[in-house]
């Protein structure tokens, strides 16, 4: 099932598409989404292109990177071919 997206900004197109300037509310940043490495605290975000601009003429929005990989699942240790010598 799909994680509902968390919205923390927007964005223009600028520079006839060479850039996309972007606005982030540090406010909307969910903790738990927040990680720490090296001492320094980060987020992932998605910046994503509208279908078509909104009436502000924002064409792209900011979401939280929710994404997290599916944990590793134990393999059996006994197999079949266990007792191959090679």
């Amino acid at each position: 099932m799909a994680e509902e997206k968390i919205y923390v900004g927007n964005g223009k197109s600028k520079f006839d598409g060479q850039q996309v300037a972007v606005s982030v509310c540090l406010s909307d940043l969910p903790k738990e989404h927040v990680f720490e490495y090296e001492g320094k605290k980060y987020i992932k975000l998605i910046v994503q292109e509208r279908r078509e601009a909104d009436d502000y003429g924002r064409t792209h929005y900011v979401a939280v990177d929710t994404w997290k990989p599916e944990p590793k699942k134990e393999t059996a240790t006994h197999t079949e071919d266990a007792d191959l010598p090679f």
